[in-house]
């Protein structure tokens, strides 16, 4: 058998092996994109859901009232739809939530990625990862009856925080996206090529000058994700501010020793009640909702933007 023949004959066994793998691949290939229509469906879905509702509350209130008003009281007698009350809560929470988790996601994400050894490295990851299984309604009672008495044993003044406020929900909430942020902050640094750290310490750099000033920028793109991504699961948190945040809204409250409600925690509690469908207090659940909507979207729109400008690409 000559050398062509032999050539021929491997190049029509490559194309039989490629042609029995074809139906699996077309179906696997049919897969992902069911997946992804999925999730496209279920986004139109919620537009639709939301319109509607939101359309006949905004022909009973005025859009600048709904963006400017200070008091949130539809379940009141006298009634109000101003929602910077529920704006300014969310703002709060999740400014203490990103205080918390941002310096310690980072954090482990850096000694994960460039300190830790591996054998330290598999049982440090999962056992940070876990926080993230845990019910954020547990997260909730803990912050309510168990940090919230420390606080206010602990608090060096007269006026303490009070039994439900913004501050222990958003702490519990920082807690609770830790494990987001270092997962994937550590995903982006684990996946910054050997060779430039190589080439740092080649210069006399310090590890810590290598992690800071080498590694942390060229995972950059990585990390602001996971930051936007720790920033939505907090905006759209319903349990933790539940629980611990209170209900407050018929004010604008900026304290975050008084408790107040956020967006999410307004929609679990007025939803709970007995509410007419089709009332204007029902539609107001909505048009909170539609306004949260729209938050996280703008979010990501954000998020996808800045990946898309910080990435680095290596070859």
């Amino acid at each position: 058998m000559t050398t062509s023949t032999r050539s021929a004959g491997s190049a029509a066994g490559n194309t039989l092996r490629r042609g029995r793998r074809r139906p699996v691949e077309s179906i696997v290939q049919v897969l992902l994109v069911a997946a992804a229509l999925v999730s496209i469906v279920t986004t139109v879905g919620i537009i639709i859901a939301l319109a509607n509702p939101t359309i006949e509350f905004f022909q009973q209130v005025s859009i600048v009232e709904f963006f400017t008003g200070t008091s949130w009281t539809p379940t009141f007698l006298q009634k109000a739809y101003g929602v910077l009350p529920l704006v300014s809560a969310t703002i709060v929470v999740t400014v203490i939530a990103l205080v918390i988790a941002v310096p310690i996601g980072l954090g482990s994400a850096i000694y994960l990625a460039e300190y830790a050894k591996p054998g330290t490295r598999k049982v440090l990851k999962p056992v940070v990862e876990l926080l993230a299984g845990v019910p954020t309604v547990v997260y909730g009672f803990v912050a309510l009856f168990a940090l919230n008495p420390l606080l206010q044993k602990w608090w060096p003044t007269e006026n303490g925080p009070g039994f439900q406020n913004l501050l222990i929900a958003g702490i519990a909430m920082g807690i609770m996206i830790v494990p987001t942020i270092a997962s994937i902050s550590e995903d982006a640094m684990s996946s910054v090529p050997r060779s430039l750290r190589e080439g740092a310490y080649a210069l006399a750099s310090t590890k810590m000058q290598v992690s800071t000033r080498v590694v942390v920028p060229a995972a950059i793109s990585g990390i602001v994700a996971a930051v936007v991504l720790g920033i939505s699961r907090a905006v759209g948190e319903t349990m933790i501010v539940t629980i611990a945040g209170g209900l407050t809204s018929d004010r604008v409250v900026f304290n975050p020793l008084e408790g107040a409600a956020t967006m999410t925690a307004f929609i679990a509690n007025i939803s709970s009640g007995d509410i007419p469908v089709g009332s204007l207090d029902y539609d107001s659940v909505f048009a909170v909702g539609a306004l949260l909507f729209l938050i996280t979207f703008a979010l990501n729109a954000v998020s996808i933007r800045m990946v898309r400008r910080f990435r680095e690409v290596y070859e």
